[in-house]
């Protein structure tokens, strides 16, 4: 790949702190860390989460994990053009980060990596961005299988609230879950997103459309950030 897209494609990362990018707040900034307590075993431990802007050697990772779990995202996503396979392969990649890319650079998405202890487990994505008199924005979501039950989803979803009021400016944020996915719809309501209502054959997924609770959160819903409200007084950050 030549030097000028192999530059066009790696954003240049900035933490999000300082003076905002007029252009597109909130973009190609990284989150603060978050320390995630848990007990295994009886045994406290912990797992560090961040968000980082997506990269293109991420392909690799990201690839693998979605081939690997695909028995439990393809049910619950977007149908894809094509097969599972060929929309994860090199050309399949491809196309999804330089749409991606465009988006972001447009200052419609902010597509995020969620990094659990310095490792690549899955996406989050800040998405359909509006303006005045919107200020609103999608949220969705995916994590390795392996990284389940550990609060890494619900970790990665604060900081990107927190990011998407706090540097872009949103003012609200929506997110859909579907009736057979519980699980997603409980890291949800775990970060403040109260039910709005059912759906109908909202989306096609995986063959047929399919009924989705919509789901939202406005700013003003609460006084303390969201990771405040999530991790409360165990919570320290860096």
């Amino acid at each position: 790949m030549i030097d000028w897209l192999q530059r066009w494609l790696k954003p240049t990362m900035r933490p999000a702190t300082g003076p905002r990018d007029p252009r597109h707040p909130g973009w190609c900034e990284y989150t603060k860390e978050i320390v995630v307590p848990r007990m295994v075993a009886n045994q406290a431990t912990q797992t560090k989460v961040r968000l980082r802007p997506l990269l293109f050697e991420d392909s690799r990772e990201w690839s693998r994990l979605r081939l690997r779990d695909q028995i439990h995202l393809e049910p619950v996503e977007p149908t894809l053009p094509g097969t599972w396979e060929s929309a994860h392969d090199d050309a399949g990649w491809k196309r999804y980060f330089y749409s991606l890319q465009e988006a972001a650079r447009e200052g419609n998405a902010i597509p995020f990596a969620i990094i659990a202890d310095g490792s690549f487990v899955g996406q989050i994505t800040i998405d359909e961005i509006r303006g005045m008199p919107w200020c609103d924005a999608t949220l969705g979501y995916w994590v390795d299988r392996d990284y389940w039950g550990r609060g890494i989803a619900s970790a990665a979803c604060a900081l990107a609230i927190d990011h998407a009021f706090e540097r872009v400016g949103l003012h609200r944020l929506t997110a859909t879950f579907m009736p057979d996915n519980p699980a997603s719809g409980k890291v949800l309501a775990r970060n403040g997103f109260q039910e709005e209502g059912l759906l109908r054959g909202n989306m096609h997924i995986n063959g047929r459309f399919e009924d989705h609770f919509f789901m939202g959160l406005n700013r003003d819903d609460f006084t303390r950030t969201a990771v405040q409200r999530l991790l409360g007084k165990q919570s320290h950050h860096r």
